[in-house]
């Protein structure tokens, strides 16, 4: 049994914990969060386990083998220094870190201390992305045209994320909470991205995050793939990710929908196949065995966030 700490109980932290729980390989014994109110309530329905308010205390008087860091970006970099000064296997959150230097530095820690280092992108273990996928190399679309990625809300932050740094331009904003996803879709399927130019619609508050952004990419073969960002507009959430080819086309919707057609035809939904159903800690588990297991690291993570910075204007 794997004894796994968790840094960081928002929304996101709090839904991997029942993950980590329900494995029959890994065990939670401690959690961390700077409120001590929500630490302790956590704490307690998890079988009064133990609950700290400082990263370094816990790991200093609990065993562990995995730690889960899921607190905002801005507090990555710290954090994941002290797990890997201790060898500590380490899952982190995404995006990487809060810039390009910051996840420079601690996918080269992580590589150097050897640990198994991963990044929560969920996308990968979802059926809809894996049969996207799986078309996208059958050549469902034929040859690929363009790739666009469109993430529309009509408030942002959203009604169930309201706090302060998610709407931070400092550490915030739908590039990085969302677009990180797709940005790490496009380099596993397609591969290396360049940044070609865009622009960033930025609102008068300036400690507030974008509202829009238009950007034009470039897959390794040439392939063109544009991002089209707006918040603050009529309707109803959408976010896209659209493969045009020569003989289809391709989207992946809203997360876990599917929606296709070949030329000629029109868009219809399309029922994803279960390509993998391993799950994110099924693989973390099969890498702490020392077996092959399918992770996205921290080199992706780097990978996207140099992408990520460039889309925030931060280069």
């Amino acid at each position: 049994m794997y004894k796994v700490g968790v840094i960081g109980l928002g929304a996101i932290g709090e839904r991997l914990i029942q993950s980590f729980v329900q494995h029959p390989s890994t065990e939670v014994v401690a959690v961390c969060d700077q409120l001590n109110e929500r630490v302790v309530s956590v704490a307690e329905k998890l079988g009064g386990i133990q609950s700290y308010t400082n990263h370094q205390q816990m790991l200093g008087e609990v065993e562990l083998d995995l730690v889960y860091i899921a607190v905002p970006p801005k507090y990555h970099h710290a954090i994941a220094a002290d797990v890997i000064n201790k060898g500590i296997h380490l899952l982190c959150e995404k995006p990487l870190a809060n810039s390009v230097e910051e996840a420079f530095d601690m996918k080269n820690k992580a590589e150097t201390a050897g640990i198994v280092h991963a990044m929560n992108f969920p996308l990968n273990y979802g059926s809809a992305a894996n049969t996207f996928a799986k078309l996208i190399e059958e050549k469902y679309v034929g040859k690929l045209r363009r790739l666009e990625l469109t993430m529309h809300f009509p408030q942002w932050p959203r009604f169930w994320q309201q706090n302060d740094w998610v709407a931070s331009r400092e550490q915030g904003g739908f590039v990085l909470e969302v677009g990180v996803h797709f940005i790490q879709q496009a380099q596993r399927i397609f591969g290396s991205i360049a940044y070609k130019n865009g622009q960033l619609e930025l609102p008068e508050n300036p400690t507030k995050s974008e509202i829009g952004v238009y950007a034009n990419l470039e897959l390794e073969d040439g392939t063109p793939f544009i991002i089209n960002g707006l918040s603050d507009i009529a309707g109803d959430e959408r976010i896209a990710f659209t493969a045009y080819g020569t003989e289809g086309t391709l989207s992946l919707v809203n997360w876990g929908m599917l929606e296709g057609g070949k030329v000629g035809e029109s868009i219809a939904k399309i029922e994803p196949i279960e390509v993998d159903s391993s799950s994110l800690i099924d693989n973390l588990v099969r890498a702490l065995n020392g077996e092959k297991a399918k992770l996205y690291d921290f080199n992706a993570g780097y990978d996207a966030q140099v992408i990520l910075e460039k889309l925030r204007g931060n280069e």
